[in-house]
Formats: structure tokens, sequence, C-alpha cells
């Protein structure tokens, strides 16, 4: 028979063992193996995951988890977050869900998560619910992706109004909050099958926080870059000089407030003027 203390050793090793298994996260990302409900194949496990990026990956997926996804900071503006999701080219394995309080959407079948696509969706329709789908061997089965909580910046709300003009206000608010604001031309668009790539020539770049504007060198200075925007907003190259503001997800540059460089710097020195401008860019 145990002696009490050998007893309540060899309980305390047993949780640590299942608190293991069930909360294998660095609060960033996450790994984990349906192996560990073997047996329990009804096994719904919850992951939370408290950073503004990361991964998940899930081999041998059986029964189900849901995932938590929150900032890591607390505060009115995680309302207006989104979560973009973008699937590995390998994942297979499972269904991909929506789930607010327990009523779920189909966000992704097995099948669609090869594609590789970014898909984006508000913070307030729920945790990620992914399941399972039965298949007689799962040793090859793996699901994985990234994940990005992004603010709903001015102009790349592409989920609700894609291609939607942006106010004078939201224009100097997008200058201030972007990830890149930058002067140029569109050279070239490429339509692709949900989005099209649009090739700058950029005269000035203001600020862009990941390097996705390269410097083409030379006395007249210039930078050329990628950007993706919805393939419906109809954009054509040769049309002007531009102010280009934006997100970065997924190392992706993606187009938010677009206006009229001339349009811009109008607006821009009337809130100077009026001493409303959010933040003092130089545009001389």
């Amino acid at each position: 028979m145990l002696s009490p203390f050998l007893a309540f050793l060899l309980s305390a090793l047993i949780l640590c063992r299942i608190a293991v298994s069930q909360y294998s996260s660095d609060q960033c990302s996450w790994r984990g193996s349906g192996l560990t409900h073997e047996g329990h194949a009804r096994d719904v496990e919850q992951v939370y995951l408290r950073c503004s990026q990361g991964s998940l990956e899930w081999i041998y997926p059986t029964g189900a988890i849901i995932v938590n996804l929150r900032p890591n900071t607390m505060s009115p503006a995680a309302a207006r977050l989104s979560v973009c999701i973008k699937p590995s080219a390998e994942s297979s394995g499972t269904n991909i869900y929506l789930d607010r309080s327990g009523k779920l959407r189909l966000l992704l079948r097995e099948e669609e998560q090869a594609g590789a696509r970014v898909h984006c969706f508000s913070i307030q329709e729920g945790a990620v619910f992914i399941e399972a789908v039965l298949h007689q061997d799962i040793s090859r089965r793996i699901t994985a992706f990234q994940y990005e909580l992004v603010a709903d910046l001015p102009g790349t709300n592409s989920l609700t109004a894609p291609c939607q003009p942006c106010s004078d206000t939201e224009v100097l608010l997008a200058v201030c909050t972007s990830d890149f604001v930058a002067q140029g031309s569109i050279v070239s668009v490429e339509q692709e099958e949900e989005r099209s790539s649009v090739t700058v020539s950029l005269s000035r770049l203001l600020r862009q926080k990941t390097r996705v504007f390269v410097s083409g060198g030379g006395r007249a200075k210039r930078w050329t870059g990628l950007v993706k925007m919805p393939h419906q907003c109809g954009v054509r190259p040769g049309e002007g000089d531009f102010l280009f503001t934006g997100t970065v997800r997924f190392g992706e540059a993606w187009l938010g407030c677009v206006p009229r460089y001339k349009d811009f710097l109008t607006a821009y020195r009337e809130a100077q003027r009026l001493g409303t401008n959010p933040c003092h860019v130089d545009t001389d």
C-alpha cells in the first residue's frame, strides 16, 4: 500500500501530465497530437493562444479542439480586431468552423485548406473549432496554420466593404496607423483567383514596418514592391500618383486607403490649418 506522501506525489505527477498534454502552448503557438484522444474520440480540448501572431500544428487529429485566440492585453479596441489564418499547403485531416456560443459556422473544409489562402473574420465571431474528419489512416494527417490578429484599419476591411473609398478623416488616420505609407504609381496588375497582385513604383517611402518594398538604388532613389487587393476593385496601371497605405499580413502587403496623392495633400493641408491632423508626416 502506498504511503500518503507517495500517493500525493503520484497524483500530482498525473495531474501535471494531464496539464501538459492539454495545454502544450507557449501562448503564441501550439503543437499537439490527437493520439492523446485515443479511446476518447469525442474529446474536445481547449487551446488558449494570447499573442498577435503565431501558429498551430495538430498531428494525427482525432476528436476536436477549440482554439481561443485573444490579444495579450485586453482593451475596448480588442473587440474591433480581426483574425486571419493561413493554412499550410499540406494541411488536412479536419474541418474548421467558427464557434460562437455553441453555434458552428463552417469556415474551411478539409479539401479547401491545401489552397493556403488567407481567411479573415472578426474576433467577435467566436473561437476556432477544429473537428477531425474520420479517416481509417490518420498517420499522414496534419492540420497546421499560421494566424495573425489585425486591427480593422480604415480601408482594410475587405470582408464587408471591399474597395470602399476612404473619407478624408479615414485617410489621415490610415497615414498614422498603417504598416506602410508611400507615394508612387501603379506599374502593372496581375489578376489572381481571388485577388489582384499590383506592382508599384514608389518615389517616397514614408514608413514600412517590415521590408516589403526594396530600393532600386541609383541616384533617383525609388522603391518597388507587390501589394495585394481584392480583384473586384478593378485597379489599372498608369493612372497617376497615389498615396498607398495598408497592412502586412503573413509577409504580404495589403492595400488600405489609396487616395490620389494630390487629394491627400489637399486633405492634409486643410487638417493642418484646422489643427485636426492625428499625426505629422513630411510632405515636402
